[in-house]
């Protein structure tokens, strides 16, 4: 069984082999960061730190909800979690490092790359064949009423009050 220390460290050796990833330490925290902008948090080396069982902290988007249905995984705090940051507890078992490390990966790709996508292998000329896309436009205009059946229709009323007919 994988001690915190040991998966922290670990972890951390993982982000911080991605591309322009860099260690940094603000408020006496080990972070990763690319491009100035923190991917994951560390937390503190202590082994007697107030967050000491906390494994990571990263940002999700795409496996978010997943992540919150585990019972070791809970909104960081400072408001963090309104925005997608989790805080993640050392889980009762084996750690489930590969989980981990993909969470590292969907967050480093977010903040690194375009629009969060890992980059292609290897990128395919466009096929001669396809058609070209057709930019489609959006009518700002409220759809229209549509009338009700004519078999659903109420019969017509008069225009005399009712207590007229009695």
């Amino acid at each position: 069984m994988t001690t915190v220390k040991v998966a922290k460290a670990r972890l951390l050796k993982y982000a911080l082999a991605k591309d322009d990833a860099t260690l940094e330490h603000p408020w006496g925290e080990n972070v990763a960061k690319v491009k100035g902008k923190v991917f994951v948090f560390f937390g503190m080396e202590e082994p007697d730190a107030q967050y000491a069982d906390y494994v990571m902290g990263v940002k999700l988007t795409t496996a978010l909800l997943y992540a919150k249905s585990l019972p070791f995984v809970e909104a960081m705090g400072y408001g963090l979690g309104k925005s997608g940051w989790i805080s993640v507890k050392k889980p009762k078992g084996a750690l489930p490092t590969a989980m981990f490390e993909e969470w590292i990966d969907e967050r480093y790709y977010a903040v690194a790359k375009p629009h969060g996508k890992e980059p292609a292998k290897a990128k395919a000329e466009p096929s001669a064949t396809v058609a070209p896309k057709r930019k489609s436009t959006v009518s700002s205009a409220a759809p229209k009423a549509r009338a009700r059946p004519a078999a659903r229709r109420g019969r017509a009323r008069s225009s005399t009050s009712r207590s007229s007919d009695r």
